[in-house]
């Protein structure tokens, strides 16, 4: 028995149809893929900031309990203080950031600098940080006043 012979309108897709949407799927597949890619980088950059920033309010919530004379003296290695800390947020052994503190005194007013850093600028002079911290990607940067 012989098989009728399919309409015209009827026919399938020939290999290199199939090749031809195959490419353009995989070209819209990957396209996809790096915006995906930069969603995740942009994501983390943004986590990294917010945890930078996170840390510089913590160390100016500390600095405001102190007294005058403390603040003076700030570091006291005796309270365990530092004005340049490698911190390990999340207790796993590895450093995330680096943060650094300036205090200038004026009478007693106390003018109070903290930079956030990623943990690639361990290794780099704290005063060539403070003298370009953008050129460094500083995370967070706060400034205040704190009156005694």
């Amino acid at each position: 028995m012989r098989r009728p012979k399919p309409a015209r309108g009827r026919r399938g897709f020939t290999l290199i149809e199939s090749l031809i949407g195959i490419v353009i799927l995989g070209i819209a597949v990957l396209g996809l893929a790096q915006i995906f890619l930069v969603g995740v980088a942009n994501n983390r950059r943004a986590g990294d900031i917010g945890h930078a920033t996170f840390l510089a309010q913590q160390r100016i919530d500390y600095l405001r309990t102190l007294t005058a004379g403390e603040l003076e003296a700030f570091p006291s290695s005796a309270r365990g203080e530092s004005s340049d800390e490698a911190l390990d947020v999340n207790s796993d052994g590895t450093n995330e950031f680096r943060r650094l503190t300036r205090i200038q005194v004026s009478g007693l007013i106390f003018s109070v600098k903290v930079l956030v850093f990623p943990s690639t600028r361990i290794g780099t002079a704290a005063d060539t940080l403070l003298a370009d911290p953008w050129d460094y990607g500083v995370r967070a940067v706060l400034n205040t006043v704190i009156g005694r």
